[in-house]
């Protein structure tokens, strides 16, 4: 992580949180937490916030009490609902969009993979609101499709798809 960081790249972090893999939940909270600070953007669900903060609140204040200083974009997704993103100079939702869900597996990754293809050449699209908003518009998108097929892998959409999805099509 560090040459990375080093060489100027910009560090995405999904937790992915599967309880069953780990000795216990205290043990993968702390491995969580253990380079929770080392990352620029972090993606998680809003099981793992309530999971991390110890509390059934899915808000802001739950949200950024998991706030660090070298963070740029922390995201909460909501399923269906959407995400709530936070950067230091602005915060708020994009809406899900609403489909036969088919299968769930997949979608987070779906949304999370989405995230980076849009902003690895410019990492300023995170500190310009409307950019961003454009973008987990996109990301949601990628994991409402994913939840309409059945399987992770071969549920992923393709751009036209997704783009089909965003101008209202189905």
């Amino acid at each position: 992580m560090q040459v990375a960081k080093d060489a100027g790249a910009l560090l995405s972090y999904d937790p992915n949180l599967r309880l069953p893999l780990w000795p216990s939940a205290d043990e993968a909270r702390k491995q969580i937490m253990n380079i929770w600070d080392k990352a620029d953007v972090i993606k998680i669900s809003d099981v793992e916030l309530e999971f991390l903060t110890g509390n059934n609140k899915i808000d802001d204040a739950s949200a950024m009490s998991l706030w660090h200083d070298k963070l740029k974009l922390l995201l909460v997704t909501l399923g269906e609902k959407g995400c709530r993103y936070y950067t230091k100079n602005f915060h708020g939702s994009i809406d899900g969009y609403h489909v036969k869900v088919v299968d769930t597996t997949g979608a987070g990754d779906s949304f999370v993979g989405a995230l980076p293809c849009k902003i690895v050449n410019d990492h300023g699209i995170i500190q310009d609101e409307p950019r961003l908003k454009e973008v987990l518009k996109f990301a949601c998108a990628c994991g409402a499709i994913t939840m309409a097929k059945r399987g992770a892998i071969p549920a992923l959409p393709t751009e036209k798809e997704v783009l089909t999805l965003l101008k209202g099509g189905k």
